[in-house]
């Protein structure tokens, strides 16, 4: 039973950091409130023991201070919705509103503070900004896997104002952290690591970790041609990181003195222009003719990555296979994560991280069919890099 499950948070108030750093377009609306959903368990279980929650977040990048746009009042309503109570809502997260609302509140209240990234301090990891925000609740929960890896005033810094005790990990963050541990470290063999994206440089310490670990390695978009032209392959146009040639042969090299297998698409669709009306045609990955560019992994690919995906009993996948967002080009990564989802279904352990492969989960509706689909993008990179997350270090200690 985990700590927080086991907590009785009745006559507490609960400060949990959460991430709702969610997508608004113009009309402020809330365009995808997966966080946010996925932040409400933690929340109720803390209101049904007789708690009451005083909620904190960021939502964007703001530079000068508070703004309209990037306030968190807009996301009020839907979370009353969810959560199907009132919810108040503080003008700032440690002025006067917030201290006198956050004082009166009540068993079963919920109160959301104003962007916490409006004070400059939060994102500094700043102790006196830390502390007044530590002040307004009895205990201290870190539920923000998404932030889990900056040290800042609300995520990390604030845990020296809490006792052990007082410092818990929500329902998200244990099963985000479960996760990525049992893939890390209880991984069951064959363990396929399906890494995608556009950038090598990006991708390299994860890919060294991963050789520690993996039986296999699945590397499909742009990243792929990096490795393509390193062992001496035609690309054409498409994505290569030229000053990363050394890195890609050495990654190969170091792949094959520990017995890891690295797949590499043997063939790719490709396109004349980068354009949803591109024409487009199959080509062996390594023979790309000029002013053509890979924009996603062919049929053969396709089948070498499916069949390698079915033989595996834990799975990580990190990055599309190509330009998915454009529908000529989202055939590989849609194969993927029907691989992977048949391979969840017959038993193998699957992890989903990383923007765009949630991003791409969830537009083929296959959310449902993976063992687990990770909220922090950033934080499950670092993750697997080997890091340790200051966000979860702050809880551990």
């Amino acid at each position: 039973m985990s700590k927080f499950s086991s907590h009785n948070f009745k006559g507490q108030k609960a400060l949990i950091r959460v991430d709702f750093n969610v997508p608004l377009n113009d009309q402020f609306e809330i365009t995808d409130d997966t966080r946010i959903t996925a932040a409400v368990p933690t929340i109720k279980k803390v209101l049904a023991d007789g708690g009451s929650v005083i909620l904190m977040s960021h939502l964007g990048r703001p530079k000068d201070g508070p703004t309209d746009k990037y306030s968190l009042k807009h996301i009020v309503a839907h979370l009353e919705e969810l959560l199907g109570t009132d919810v108040k809502f503080a003008t700032d997260s440690i002025g006067q509103d917030a201290t006198d609302l956050a004082a009166a509140l009540q068993p079963g209240e919920v109160l959301l503070l104003e962007n916490l990234r409006f004070y400059k301090q939060e994102e500094k990891g700043d102790e006196g900004y830390a502390e007044k925000l530590a002040k307004l609740g009895d205990v201290w929960v870190n539920d923000a896997f998404g932030t889990a890896h900056r040290a800042h005033a609300s995520t990390a810094v604030i845990a020296k104002f809490f006792e052990p005790s007082n410092r818990f990990f929500g329902l998200l963050m244990e099963a985000e952290v479960a996760s990525a541990e049992k893939v890390l470290h209880k991984s069951e063999k064959p363990f396929v690591a399906i890494i995608g994206g556009a950038k090598v440089s990006d991708k390299i310490l994860i890919i060294e970790n991963l050789l520690e670990r993996a039986t296999d390695i699945i590397i499909g978009g742009g990243m792929a041609y990096t490795f393509i032209k390193a062992q001496g392959g035609n690309i054409g146009n498409s994505l290569c990181e030229n000053d990363r040639l050394d890195t890609a042969k050495e990654l190969l090299a170091k792949a094959e003195s520990k017995n890891v297998c690295i797949h590499l698409p043997s063939d790719s669709i490709i396109a004349d222009k980068f354009a949803a009306d591109a024409n487009d045609s199959a080509s062996p990955t390594n023979n790309i003719p000029d002013g053509w560019m890979g924009l996603d992994i062919g049929p053969k690919a396709i089948e070498q990555f499916t069949n390698v995906i079915r033989q595996s009993k834990t799975i990580l996948w990190n990055g599309p296979m190509g330009v998915f967002e454009m529908e000529k080009f989202q055939k590989g990564t849609k194969s993927i994560a029907t691989a992977i989802a048949e391979a969840t279904a017959k038993g193998s352990y699957s992890l989903v991280g990383g923007g765009d492969s949630v991003a791409a989960v969830n537009q083929f509706g296959f959310s449902d069919k993976v063992s687990y689909v990770s909220t922090g993008g950033g934080a499950m990179l670092e993750y697997f890099e080997g890091k340790s997350l200051p966000g979860i270090a702050a809880v551990s200690e």
